[in-house]
């Protein structure tokens, strides 16, 4: 069944517009509170977000709606993606929502929910959301005297960071580490730092001013530049970059060059290998992670099998298949044994781990394999389902038969926001991009 709000990370899109309005989160708030109203408890709801301007609006709405099917909320304020995961099992809630775009500009939000579990909902639960959101709201509506009760919480930011630290190997601390992190402006500029201060590392912080408007801009996993120069600038053993909710991490060595997700996924499992932890004899990643991760565990006797792009099928994966390491090439680790979603600041804290105990630098540690000549393209469309175009099913056809079995193609709609994601690689650089420039240009010509 098509879906009308949720994509593959909640609900998103232009703050004060479409589906993120505050008539449809409170809508949002009634249908899941209804339907994760079972027993004669007090049911409770946790609700975090990020530092956008717009999160103030869609909060509000959202305890409106909550409150008003009979649940109580517990308003934690600006914290990660993952430390509302953790607190909504953590505090016995019926239910979790983050209040976050993610990796988004400003002006965009979102609405990730989380079941009691911590883990984000299924697509079942999903749609039987959809349904009562577009059904007649007086019906879930309760008496007065039944009505939930709002109160924001103080305690949370400790015990989270309580729970980061708690993560490491015992004996473990970060003294003498130089460390930069880049918060984003989002949702971890105050627990992220204190985190790795209390652990011993001499914490140099930027992105943690934000003002509503500047969150991912020029800052954060997807624009580390900043974090590169600041690096260097200051001679730091290690830079850390998380994006606006934290639920993904970026490192960057000392000499200032960014290490991805596939990397650190193959420091995570090599080290957690070498200490019995690892399991399932693998790691999950996704469509999108580079051959030589695939290549490199290979090498480890470790297999890698691949989902579609989006960390809930990484972590439907391995739910199913029993792994504790998954993720993907852009820094959405998920390690099970902690976590029920991406945890930036967890990440981090392992491969710290690993430097520290290894004694050498962070360039050495943090470079495992010669990724595969890897090229992406992105092109906005505007039109219907651009890929279903004659045109465009041709290029990539001749672009696979180019390729032939010395690379791969992985052609794909952005699961939030209207862009064709074009990625190609193989051993050749230069014939992979060429074909990946050369369908971006068929694509550019019939989407635009």
């Amino acid at each position: 069944m098509a879906r009308k709000y949720f994509g593959t990370d909640g609900i998103r899109g232009l703050a004060n517009s479409g589906a993120m309005t505050s008539e449809v989160a409170m809508k949002v708030g009634m249908a899941a509170g209804s339907l994760f109203t079972n027993g004669h408890h007090r049911h409770r709801v946790v609700i975090g977000k990020d530092t956008r301007l717009s999160g103030y609006m869609l909060e509000s709405a959202l305890v409106t709606g909550f409150t008003a099917v009979g649940m109580d909320v517990l308003q934690l304020g600006p914290m990660p993606t993952p430390a509302v995961a953790m607190l909504t099992r953590s505090l016995r809630a019926d239910l979790g929502v983050m209040i976050s775009a993610s990796h988004n500009p400003y002006s965009d939000n979102g609405i990730k929910l989380f079941g009691p579990d911590g883990y984000k909902l299924s697509d079942e639960t999903e749609l039987a959301i959809e349904k009562l959101i577009d059904s007649d709201s007086s019906d879930l509506l309760v008496g007065t005297d039944k009505l939930g009760r709002a109160k924001r919480i103080k305690s949370t930011a400790a015990r989270y960071v309580e729970f980061a630290k708690r993560t490491l190997p015992r004996n473990i601390q970060f003294d003498g580490i130089r460390v930069v992190i880049d918060c984003a402006n989002g949702a971890a500029y105050k627990v992220a730092p204190e985190a790795l201060w209390e652990m011993g590392a001499e914490v140099i912080a930027i992105g943690v001013e934000p003002n509503g408007f500047n969150i991912n801009k020029d800052c954060g996993s997807t624009e580390p530049e900043a974090l590169c120069h600041k690096v260097r600038e200051m001679r730091a053993d290690i830079g850390i970059a998380l994006d606006g909710d934290a639920d993904r991490v970026l490192i960057a060595d000392e000499n200032g060059r960014i290490i991805d997700g596939d990397q650190i996924m193959a420091v995570v499992a090599e080290s957690w290998l070498e200490r019995g932890q690892l399991t399932a004899g693998g790691v999950v990643a996704t469509i999108m992670s580079n051959l030589g991760l695939e290549r490199y565990l290979a090498s480890l006797k470790l297999s890698m099998p691949r989902t579609d792009v989006g960390d809930r099928y990484v972590v439907e994966h391995m739910r199913k298949h029993g792994y504790n390491v998954g993720g993907e090439q852009s820094g959405h680790i998920i390690l099970s044994d902690f976590t029920t979603t991406g945890d930036g600041l967890v990440t981090a804290m392992q491969i710290l781990a690993v430097v520290v105990n290894s004694g050498k630098p962070v360039s050495e540690v943090c470079n495992r394999f010669d990724p595969v000549p890897q090229f992406m393209e992105n092109v906005r469309y505007s039109v219907p389902r651009p890929l279903e175009k004659k045109r465009v099913r041709e290029a990539i056809k001749e672009g696979r038969s180019r390729l032939g079995n010395t690379g791969r193609l992985v052609i794909r709609p952005s699961g939030t926001e209207p862009v064709i994601r074009i990625m190609g690689e193989g051993d050749d650089e230069k014939l992979v991009r060429s074909v990946v420039k050369d369908i971006a240009a068929v694509v550019q010509e019939i989407a635009a």
